[in-house]
């Protein structure tokens, strides 16, 4: 059962494939759904309750990113790791645009794991799933590609934290970062990963730094 009633928005605007003419009545005509949701950013937070949409600029990755993340993760087959999914953003891009692979996302708070659930239902991607958990609690040997935007942040940039529901500090910081490098250091040589705005530390597990982005916050690399 989808559940999107519970958004306080009206139905999804259609999209006229072709101009009217003079004098012509034509049938409405809407592209396919998720063809609408994975344009722009705009678009794609429409699923979303109102103050989701409204801190979407600083706590989701940008559309344009997470494809182009995907594409260097999404090996055919690959089980793919978001680390901190939030509300799926980047597991839903990657699972709409590279249905080759599998998009999996861990996230600790129950409401965005909750609202990820309900994206996925209503897009119907059936190549990703979310899992509410730390991510203390999770084997990163099962999964072969990661993606990571920087979800420690929160603890040492309070003022810009997603709600109160989670305890943050310093300590918490190096901690999930110390946990996060120990487990990526013993995943297997071919491992992809890509980091936003984040994690330089990478360089001192053996991952090779293969493309970054201009202004040096998108990074991609294979571990040696």
């Amino acid at each position: 059962m989808l559940l999107m009633d519970a958004y306080p928005f009206s139905h999804f605007p259609p999209v006229y494939n072709a101009p009217a003419k003079t004098g012509l009545i034509i049938p409405l005509q809407t592209e396919p759904l998720n063809v609408a949701l994975f344009r722009t950013d705009a678009d794609f937070d429409w699923l979303y309750p109102e103050h989701f949409q409204l801190i979407s600029a600083k706590q989701w990755t940008p559309l344009a990113i997470a494809r182009k993340a995907a594409e260097f993760l999404a090996e055919s087959g690959a089980k793919v790791l978001d680390i901190g999914s939030g509300i799926g953003k980047f597991c839903l891009t990657g699972a709409f645009f590279y249905p080759e692979a599998t998009f999996y996302g861990v996230e600790q708070r129950h409401e965005l794991h909750h609202y990820a659930k309900i994206a996925k239902n209503y897009t119907q991607l059936e190549n990703a799933y979310f899992v509410h958990s730390n991510i203390t609690q999770i084997n990163f040997k099962e999964f072969d590609h990661f993606y990571f935007f920087n979800a420690f942040y929160e603890n040492i940039d309070r003022e810009n934290a997603i709600d109160d529901t989670i305890e943050t500090s310093y300590s918490l910081y190096v901690y999930y970062t110390e946990y996060l490098l120990a487990a990526l250091k013993e995943v297997k040589p071919g491992t992809r990963l890509v980091t936003y705005q984040c994690l330089d530390e990478a360089l001192q597990i053996n991952f090779k730094l293969v493309w970054t982005s201009e202004d040096s916050l998108l990074r991609m690399w294979i571990k040696e």
